[in-house]
């Protein structure tokens, strides 16, 4: 049985073009729009997954109007859908409005096939790519890094940090802004480890009284102060076997430091107000949003336990350094919380995905979250809008006109994305990619795009 054609979608009022547009793509299901009414419709019906527009529709065909119209309205219904604009020759500023408006492409007339063909079978690829990020996001997982969106480079490498770390014991760091997911992060080094069917206990040291917090970690017992009416152990021993996350470390009192190193060292606990050594097997992942070498600096943190909780360092970059993965991890978010308030949502407007890639996000993955929780209740259409998310008033403008650095932009992120999901593999990604390996080593040198040593592989 043989496949269905893929289908393409044109809008075009000349009967002489639609007609030579229909040769040019016959093995494709070409279905044929003349104005804006008809080709929502169809997009509506068919959902294809490239649309072909002329700029110059009815009632004015001899202006840009109706064109640019029709465009925002179709991403409206099918922001994934691939839109590749047709204007006159030397129509170049229109076609740049395009773009800007969210067209991925735009094509000078007078038409030469071999071209229009190749750039047609790009948007192909391309949406096709993006539609496997989307089905690789929404799948269900059982990886122990469930709930960690890593589409940016830096976080990719948190995770394969993450995924060497978490099968030893070694005692580890976690640095990032509040609100970048280090305790998702902690449970994953857990997850990941032979420790994965044992306790995991948090704790967090800002969030207790400096006199109880002795008590909370160590336990204590019977009578050792006013209101301990019975023997209680402290979160160490319950976290006896398994892993014990201590949250905000900074800002543990320098008092109770010296008895955590001695934990740390002898792996031994006395109660509060106890002479027992009790033996505890923990293993221990710290985090902080504090810069501890200054905290030493100031005396407010100890050097001998900085260097012993640190054994293994990952540093958690903040949203704003997550270059090309807020819009995933958006998406990402938007279909969990969406889905949990039995809400159904086409993605993101254009303004809202440029505010989320301009806003800077001083609140990180835990401020993207609300305003995604937020937009959720308030958003009343199909798409969520910079209004929805509250940031209307961010810079929602589209961070380039050039269409040189669209492209280098577009092709770079494919790239990178396609290396991820290949592993590296430069046969695989260059078939995601729809291209030839000497094409991808090309584009690789061209944009100066790494792959880690780790991940390298040809075959």
């Amino acid at each position: 049985m043989s496949e269905p054609k893929r289908k393409l979608l044109v809008v075009e009022d000349d009967p002489g073009l639609q007609s030579q547009l229909r040769w040019c793509f016959e093995d494709y299901e070409v279905i044929v729009a003349e104005d804006r009414e008809s080709a929502l419709a169809q997009l509506r019906r068919h959902e294809p997954p490239v649309v072909l527009q002329d700029l110059g529709l009815p009632p004015d065909p001899e202006g840009v109007g109706e064109g640019l119209a029709t465009l925002e309205e179709a991403l409206a219904i099918a922001p994934d859908t691939k839109i590749i604009i047709v204007t006159g020759h030397g129509d170049q500023e229109n076609a740049l409005r395009a773009v800007s408006l969210g067209a991925y492409d735009f094509y000078q007339k007078p038409v030469e096939t071999e071209t229009l063909q190749l750039i047609v079978e790009r948007a192909y690829q391309m949406f096709g790519l993006e539609q496997e990020n989307h089905r690789l996001l929404r799948q269900e997982s059982t990886s122990p890094l469930d709930g960690i969106v890593a589409a940016s480079e830096k976080m990719l490498e948190v995770c394969r940090m993450v995924e060497k770390v978490a099968p030893t014991n070694a005692t580890t760091l976690l640095l990032g802004e509040s609100g970048t997911g280090k305790e998702l992060l902690a449970r994953a080094l857990h997850s990941l480890s032979e420790r994965v069917d044992r306790p995991f206990v948090a704790i967090n040291c800002a969030a207790i009284p400096d006199n109880l917090l002795e008590s909370e970690l160590f336990g204590h017992e019977k009578g050792a102060f006013t209101g301990a009416v019975k023997q209680t152990p402290g979160r160490i021993e319950i976290a006896d076997t398994g892993t014990l996350f201590l949250d905000e470390i900074g800002d543990m009192p320098l008092a109770l430091q010296s008895k955590l190193l001695r934990f740390l060292q002898e792996r031994v606990v006395e109660r509060v107000g106890g002479r027992e050594e009790i033996s505890v097997d923990v293993r221990v992942v710290c985090a902080t949003n504090q810069d501890l070498e200054d905290a030493i600096r100031e005396g407010r943190f100890r050097e001998d336990l900085y260097y012993r909780i640190s054994e293994i360092t990952i540093d958690i970059p903040p949203l704003r350094e997550r270059k090309g993965g807020r819009i995933i991890l958006a998406r990402s978010l938007l279909e969990n919380f969406a889905g949990q308030q039995g809400r159904s949502f086409k993605g993101f407007s254009v303004d809202a995905q440029n505010a989320i890639q301009n806003y800077r996000w001083p609140g990180n993955v835990r401020e993207l979250e609300n305003k995604i929780k937020g937009a959720i209740i308030m958003a009343e259409g199909k798409q969520v809008t910079a209004d929805d998310l509250g940031l209307a008033d961010a810079d929602a403008s589209p961070p380039t006109l050039n269409l040189r650095e669209v492209r280098r932009q577009s092709e770079t992120e494919a790239i990178q994305r396609a290396l991820v999901h290949a592993a590296g593999n430069i046969s695989k990604a260059a078939k995601m990619l729809g291209i030839t390996r000497p094409t991808l080593y090309d584009l690789l040198e061209k944009y100066k795009i790494k792959i880690a040593k780790e991940q390298a592989g040809t075959e």
